[in-house]
């Protein structure tokens, strides 16, 4: 446990229990999220699903990659990151969203609507603890930035799709 680690921040005005809760949270939907992508990548089907099935397969390694440096912050400043599975999902804030219909369209609107939650969490922990714990904001700031660029990753294919079926249909009618 880092006991100095602690000392600092709560020094700065913040209760470490509360932030410790908070990134437990965030920890959870990442595992969730984690699984989430890695799980839709396998089951995903239509066009284009070799593309979605690479950038999800992508976006799963960088969720993992976001429990990780969650999970060594809770560690640094006194707390355990949640060690039941079956809590994860009744700790988390976005939840899990299971892949019912693996169509390329419907992982893309889960999986945009679970980036546009973890936008939102990340930003709600950045405010908590922005000028006063520097580490802690480091890595939700390096966080976020990947959430952002997730959704519009997963934004710019739905847009593709979009016009591709918009231009296949009108070629279609000629």
């Amino acid at each position: 446990m880092g006991m100095k680690g602690r000392e600092i921040v709560e020094k700065a005005g913040i209760d470490a229990d509360k932030l410790i809760e908070m990134l437990n949270k965030a920890y959870c939907d990442e595992l969730l999220a984690f699984y989430q992508y890695w799980i839709g990548a396998k089951l995903a089907v239509g066009i284009p699903r070799a593309q979605l099935e690479a950038e999800m397969e992508e976006h799963a390694n960088e969720e993992l990659d976001h429990a990780n440096r969650l999970a060594k912050r809770i560690i640094e400043l006194g707390g355990t990151p949640e060690i039941d599975p079956a809590n994860w999902k009744k700790r988390s804030t976005c939840g899990y969203l299971p892949p019912d219909n693996p169509t390329v369209e419907d992982l893309l609107e889960q999986n945009i609507q679970s980036e546009r939650c973890a936008i939102c969490v990340y930003q709600k922990i950045l405010d908590y603890v922005r000028g006063k714990d520097m580490i802690t904001g480091h890595i939700i700031r390096h966080i976020l930035e990947e959430e952002v660029e997730h959704e519009q990753e997963l934004e710019d294919i739905r847009e593709d799709l979009i016009h591709f079926r918009h231009s296949h249909h009108q070629n279609r009618k000629s």
